[in-house]
């Protein structure tokens, strides 16, 4: 057990510091003195270095892609593609699927694994992502929520990351239970060392391999494998706040903005079933079904566990599914087999072995 784990904050249910309020959309809902009468542009002030980072990496980008085409080796191209792989793995796979919604169980071994591909990826400590995305859930679309979608494509994209929190999203992020999280040593000493593992993880590995492998040049390894890496990993990323919440069907519940997107899943490893994921956010598919080309997250943790590394798998059944659809879904569930409304008469002909 890692130590001073006992320090993690106790989860109260107190939602402001002067009150408990036992609905917490209620409690959202209202504009104590605190950010009553204050706009955006007050209460989340830019971050301006943040904005010039990311626009130097979406330049440097731009010009690895060129590079692809003029100067780059072949296997630096395909190294770049197997860390996209591996962060997006440590992304769906591991703090989101894994830790957020604790949809399976991993062994050490595979934790250790996705832990080390999450930190690739850039994108916080496993403890404050999660965290973030468990209020995601419970607070989806209000400001509560750090990528609340009602705030236009840009905000819930990247423009959430370039500007300081909203005060709600830290205030309501205090009620959200994490003593899961830091009762395993591998969320504890990652959340612990993290800026130690990063640069190596991040940089100095990604840019090693092409120059001592394959006699790639250091601006080429960095420009491919890190800057254009990185680049899309995050965006990749970030459509799933964005036009998965803005763009595609609602099979399971027409309520709730998240949709089923299949371009995010085909580039993001599943989590474009959105619509599926915010109803039944506990599968491991993070979808309905497990396909091989747009839901590598959920294929990755089948294969975990024909090797013993991922344990109890969390689906939902059928019949739940179906039922859902037709109490809230849109009507463009596909029924996917036999009773299929467009099936024709002459496909109806078949015979009963048994």
């Amino acid at each position: 057990m890692p130590p001073n784990v006992k320090e993690a904050p106790a989860q109260s249910g107190v939602l402001y510091e002067d009150e408990a309020e036992p609905d917490y959309r209620t409690a959202i809902a209202k504009h104590d003195e605190r950010t009553s009468g204050k706009s955006y542009r007050e209460l989340q002030p830019i971050l301006w270095d943040r904005v010039a980072g990311h626009l130097l990496f979406n330049a440097l980008s731009v010009y690895a892609i060129k590079l692809i085409f003029t100067d780059v080796k072949l296997l630096t191209t395909a190294w770049a593609f197997l860390l996209f792989l591996a962060c997006n793995l440590g992304v769906t796979s591991g703090v989101h699927r894994l830790w957020s919604h604790k949809a399976y169980k991993a062994k050490l071994p595979l934790r250790i694994l996705l832990a080390a591909f999450n930190t690739m990826s850039w994108q916080g400590s496993i403890y404050q992502w999660a965290i973030d995305h468990r209020a995601h859930h419970k607070f989806t679309e209000t400001d509560a929520d750090h990528v609340n979608a009602r705030r236009g494509f840009f905000f819930s994209h990247v423009g959430w990351l370039l500007c300081k929190k909203h005060p709600d999203v830290i205030r309501f992020g205090k009620t959200i239970d994490s003593s899961d999280l830091l009762a395993d040593p591998v969320v504890y000493y990652q959340k612990k060392y993290y800026y130690v593992f990063m640069p190596f993880l991040w940089y100095l590995i990604p840019v090693a391999v092409p120059m001592l492998l394959w006699d790639e040049t250091h601006a080429n390894a960095f420009l491919v494998a890190v800057a254009l890496r990185f680049t899309l990993c995050l965006h990749a990323i970030f459509l799933v706040n964005s036009a998965a919440h803005m763009v595609g069907s609602r099979p399971y519940d027409k309520s709730i903005a998240a949709r089923e997107n299949f371009l995010v899943a085909l580039g993001i490893g599943g989590e474009g079933y959105h619509n599926y994921h915010h109803v039944f956010p506990w599968d491991y598919k993070s979808g309905e079904f497990s396909y091989y080309a747009s839901n590598y997250g959920a294929v990755f943790i089948e294969l975990m566990a024909k090797i013993g590394q991922a344990t109890h798998l969390k689906s939902v059944n059928r019949d739940l599914v179906m039922a859902r659809c037709l109490r809230t879904g849109d009507g463009t569930h596909p029924v996917w087999g036999w009773g299929d409304k467009d099936m024709s008469e002459e496909d109806k002909r078949v015979t009963i072995v048994s």
